[in-house]
């Protein structure tokens, strides 16, 4: 990247490795120094959290907010009735209007910790859904005023929408919607609003572009797209998942000591750049941190997860999660802040097995996977070997907790409830 900003936005967008591409960085430049601007991000309700991967967007806006300009978080509580086609191999499930309320209810609980919303400033946050807009367009109008500004060439060549031709993979006309409905948001954020920007990962590329294309086109008002990468750990996996699925940022999905866990967890080789994308250490710092070597990085994953769970579940569930590693891994104790299986009499019965348990847990997706655990000796009982996938555990081994282990990293209590 040899441009050279002039705003604070866009320098800390490159010194901290979230910028992909711009449409226009001059252009961008210059309308962010002259005041305050408002961007948006948009995010569908398709579940009752976002995960991890939706963290770089997020921690875009809060750098947007506290760079002196107005973030926008978009519900898409219209968006998500059709399901964004970009770069998936099917078409997404369709969700009901109670369930995408129920997501968005979920979602929005996390926002409140990265950005400000209360503030009397210029530059306060605002809240939006996208079906305060889009629930009550009537079609015939929406063709004739829209849809007429759409070229459906071009929306071919899109890659996200190629990608899934070139597969043979079917493209419904209702996905095939999807682009020029979130076009159609930044029409509305910039006529309502007057937002100026639209921020996103780089697999929204071609939406970002219809939009500010549109806009152009029906209010002939000049506005900005920037993207993010799209990130994969140092081995090649998608950012946010984990070796237990999803890592939703929602404390009820995810407790805080497990995500922590996430990010005391990283790869050597990510450090550096983890930090700078999800705290906010001076980028220096950062750098020192990431160049440690053998033991000493242990210390910089501690700060990084550290850092991170301070940003979204505060302080001293930080300070609790760490402890209560330290415990676990330094001192070979058990940790009040585990995650922790409550059984009750009933459900043990005359006994359950300790492969029903693992799964139970969570520390394994399947009975195959919790006897394969233990057949190549990556289990632990109260941190000792467990060897016998046949034991069973009734309520009478449970008159104190359990410790199950997974491998070195992942632990789980088990009680009498």
């Amino acid at each position: 990247m040899t441009y050279h900003p002039k705003s604070d936005f866009i320098a800390t967008m490159i010194e901290r490795g979230f910028l992909a591409d711009c449409t226009d960085y001059q252009g961008l430049d210059d309308a962010l120094i002259s005041g305050c601007k408002p961007a948006y991000i948009g995010f569908d309700a398709t579940a009752k959290s976002l995960h991890v991967g939706s963290l770089i967007q997020i921690m875009m806006l809060r750098w947007f907010q506290k760079t002196g300009h107005q973030p926008i978080t978009l519900m898409g509580g219209g968006t998500t009735k059709v399901g964004d086609p970009s770069f998936r191999a099917d078409e997404r499930p369709l969700l009901g209007p109670e369930q995408i309320d129920e997501n968005i209810a979920g979602i929005k609980k996390v926002f409140a910790a990265y950005i400000d919303y209360d503030t009397d400033a210029e530059n306060k946050a605002l809240m939006l859904n996208n079906a305060e807009w889009l629930d009550d367009l009537n079609y015939l109008d929406f063709l004739r005023d829209i849809g007429r500004h759409f070229s459906v060439n071009r929306m071919l060549s899109f890659e996200s929408v190629k990608s899934r031709l070139d597969r043979e993979q079917s493209l419904s006309f209702l996905e095939f919607n999807y682009m020029i409905l979130q076009a159609y948001d930044f029409l509305e954020l910039n006529r309502r609003y007057g937002c100026v920007l639209q921020m996103g990962g780089s697999d929204q590329w071609g939406n970002i572009v219809n939009g500010i294309d549109l806009t152009r086109r029906v209010l002939d008002h000049e506005i900005y797209g920037l993207t993010s990468p799209l990130l994969t750990t140092s081995d090649g996996k998608k950012m946010g998942k984990s070796q237990d699925g999803a890592v939703w940022l929602n404390a009820e999905m995810r407790s805080p000591y497990e995500f922590w866990q996430f990010w005391r967890n990283t790869t050597d080789a990510d450090v550096g750049r983890f930090l700078k994308l999800y705290t906010e250490l001076p980028v220096d710092e950062c750098d020192r941190l990431g160049a440690l070597a053998g033991s000493e990085i242990n210390e910089a994953k501690i700060r990084l997860a550290n850092e991170v769970t301070a940003l979204l579940h505060g302080a001293q569930a930080a300070v609790t999660a760490e402890a209560t590693a330290r415990e676990v891994f330094e001192k070979g104790g058990v940790g009040d802040d585990l995650p922790t299986l409550t059984l009750s009499a009933d459900e043990l019965g005359d006994g359950m097995s300790i492969v029903q348990i693992i799964v139970k847990s969570g520390l394994a997706k399947s009975g195959k996977e919790a006897k394969r655990l233990i057949a190549e000796n990556g289990a632990k009982l109260d941190d000792a070997p467990l060897t016998d996938a046949g034991l069973m555990i009734d309520a009478g081994a449970l008159t104190s907790p359990i410790k199950l282990s997974a491998g070195k990293k992942r632990h789980a209590l088990v009680q009498l409830g």
